[in-house]
């Protein structure tokens, strides 16, 4: 995850206004596409790929929060979940995805000096990072959770699975409150970093919601970076 992605930051200087304690993150919205990039481009060896979404998200229109699909909690079975009443806000603590054996701390991220998202230092790309200036896990809104896909140092990192994710599939955050709130993921998509879509993850929702971003897509030894970000939609069923 690099935070000097200025291709990053074009991209997210193009989408609206950020929502929520993010002023200073106009031009911000995505230093986090560049999850994994500096470790990464200190391998010799191209990295394993990491597992991508099925269905692969074009530069096109994203989808806006509350419609089918997205935002109501869809189980396996197809049964749409009510969101339960929304939390007051209390700082996460770790991160647990069953799927693909993710049980993480978290820690807690702002922005840098010149405006950027910050990202879990490389040396601890096994940890997550919450943005803390957007709401927190449970709150009515979407909270927003970052990771490393890999590292030169540490190899595959705490998200380097997350595009195996499925709908239906189930994220736990435990808050400094002591509860767990359990989140079902709505939709997987794989996002190009120029078409980053900023509303979808940091815009504002009615429904207590959790954005998980990472880079995908095959990486490019020649720029040192992914080209994609993985986005991982979900909503508080729990």
């Amino acid at each position: 995850m690099a935070s000097s992605d200025t291709t990053a930051t074009r991209a997210g200087g193009r989408h609206g206004r950020p929502w929520r304690a993010a002023a200073a993150a106009v031009v911000v919205l995505l230093a986090m596409v560049g999850a994994g990039m500096i470790g990464a481009s200190l391998q010799t060896e191209p990295p394993p790929r990491p597992p991508q979404p099925r269905a692969q998200s074009a530069p096109q229109t994203p989808v806006a929060s509350g419609v089918p699909g997205q935002g109501q909690g869809q189980s396996r079975d197809g049964a749409v979940k009510a969101a339960p009443a929304a939390l007051s806000r209390s700082d996460p603590r770790t991160i647990s995805i069953p799927r693909i054996g993710v049980d993480a701390e978290i820690m807690s991220l702002g922005t840098n000096p010149d405006g950027t998202v910050q990202v879990p230092p490389l040396d601890q790309a096994q940890r997550a990072g919450w943005y803390s200036p957007g709401f927190s896990p449970g709150e009515a809104g979407n909270a927003v959770i970052v990771g490393h896909v890999d590292s030169a140092k540490l190899g595959p990192a705490v998200f380097f699975e997350l595009g195996a994710l499925q709908p239906g599939d189930t994220i736990t955050v435990t808050r400094a409150d002591g509860v767990k709130a359990t989140f079902t993921v709505d939709e997987v998509r794989s996002f190009p970093k120029a078409s980053f879509p900023a509303e979808l993850v940091y815009g504002p929702n009615d429904k207590p919601a959790l954005r998980v971003v990472t880079c995908g897509g095959q990486f490019d030894q020649a720029t040192g970076s992914y080209p994609d970000n993985v986005v991982v939609l979900a909503t508080m069923t729990a």
